[in-house]
């Protein structure tokens, strides 16, 4: 019997992970959740959502059971630094002990950056990278408990909170620590109940834009690539039952588009993303776009663009066969040539822009003016681990077909 040698596996670190609770009805675990921490609690919402529904009377009646003093604020769009460090403001002085984040993204990231000032009891700005005082943060941080009611960013297996500031002058950048990771991400799906149409098309695109930038990352691994692998999996059973049908059918698919999301969230943890994010953040800060959206109406175009300057100037990089891999998985073709299949999955990536109906960038205010000051703002971040380095007049071309 011939025995094949085994191939060199380099070198990778996986960073750290919350605890994670994933099930239906988890939900009922945050109370006994929370007493593990302690009895001071600050609750961060969003404005209307959970608050308005019975699980939220069912926890504060259990908080209230258990003796635990609680406080309540809520993140009502995308987080700046003022609103964290108000927040921080206010409640430092309660000596609290557990921070409970139950929302989408931007209450996830808001709640990790009060979390993470709650005790220091500075300003956010000394530490948000590219545009603060560049100080390093030396914590204590707050223990988070991160529930997500979306599907979407992942942002409760991440270290970092994503702030902005929107306008001429604005940013979106993060603040970003190890020790800003939850201490528990409780996912459960039942919580995607009456989550709009547009909105569970918005977070599922974002989810799949970072489960394959994540794999065809420059810091991929083979451990993230079994992850995002595997989520890009559930989000092909599952997403486009979640947004065509109506509740409760819908939620057959709800299980795996949680997936999913937790799974892109590990995976950009571990590896990095691409050139969507990397223009998803000048593009975020100078005008008032979705990050789901930014990540829906580029996702085709970026991938186009990708494996067309790969075939160009790296025709046997690694990547080019991962998104074939990806194409013949999305597109349901069994056999084809690498060429084929990243074809494939362009063609099937472009086809879900239309059914999704995702707007273009140009709804938004952006035209072809601003193209090259997006470009400028693109090149941190994301962008170093895009499978390549793409040139300014590849990602101007890029934006120009989804304007």
């Amino acid at each position: 019997m011939t025995v094949s040698r085994p191939e060199h596996i380099d070198a990778f670190r996986i960073a750290r992970l919350p605890d994670i609770r994933f099930g239906d009805g988890g939900i009922a675990l945050l109370p006994a959740l929370i007493a593990d921490f302690g009895q001071r609690v600050l609750l961060v919402t969003g404005r209307r959502s959970f608050i308005e529904s019975l699980r939220w009377s069912e926890l504060t009646t259990a908080l209230e059971a258990q003796g635990a003093t609680w406080y309540h604020v809520t993140i009502e769009s995308e987080p700046s630094p003022h609103r964290v460090d108000a927040i921080v403001s206010v409640h430092r002085e309660h000596n609290i002990d557990v921070v409970v984040a139950i929302g989408g993204g931007s209450v996830l990231d808001a709640a990790k950056a009060v979390a993470g000032l709650l005790r220091p009891g500075n300003s956010v700005m000394d530490h948000l990278e590219g545009v603060g005082h560049g100080l390093p943060y030396t914590g204590p941080a707050v223990p988070l408990i991160a529930v997500p009611t979306t599907a979407g960013t992942g942002s409760e297996a991440t270290k970092n909170a994503v702030l902005s500031v929107q306008g001429a002058e604005g940013f979106k950048k993060s603040f970003r620590d190890e020790r800003l990771v939850p201490a528990v991400a409780l996912v459960d799906p039942e919580l995607l109940a009456g989550c709009p149409k547009a909105q569970i098309a918005a977070n599922g695109m974002d989810a799949f834009t970072q489960l394959l930038e994540s794999y065809v990352s420059l810091n991929a691994s083979p451990a993230t690539d079994a992850l995002a692998w595997s989520g890009m999996q559930a989000f092909r059973q599952g997403f486009w039952p979640a947004w065509e049908m109506d509740y409760p059918e819908a939620a057959r698919g709800y299980g795996q588009i949680a997936y999913a999301s937790l799974m892109s969230g590990v995976t950009l943890a571990q590896a990095g993303l691409g050139s969507v994010h990397g223009l998803a953040s000048p593009l975020g800060a100078f005008f008032p776009i979705p990050h789901g959206t930014v990540c829906g109406t580029l996702l085709a175009e970026a991938t186009a663009v990708n494996v067309g300057a790969l075939r160009q100037r790296e025709p046997n990089a690694r990547a080019l066969a991962k998104y074939a891999e990806v194409g013949r998985l999305m597109a349901g073709v069994r056999e084809p040539g690498d060429d084929d299949a990243c074809d494939a999955l362009v063609a099937t990536l472009r086809d879900w822009t239309q059914r999704l109906d995702i707007p273009r960038l140009g709804v938004y205010g952006m035209n072809q003016d601003d193209i090259e000051r997006v470009v400028a703002g693109a090149r941190g971040g994301s962008m170093k681990t895009n499978p390549l380095v793409l040139t300014d007049d590849e990602l101007g071309e890029l934006l120009a077909r989804r304007l």
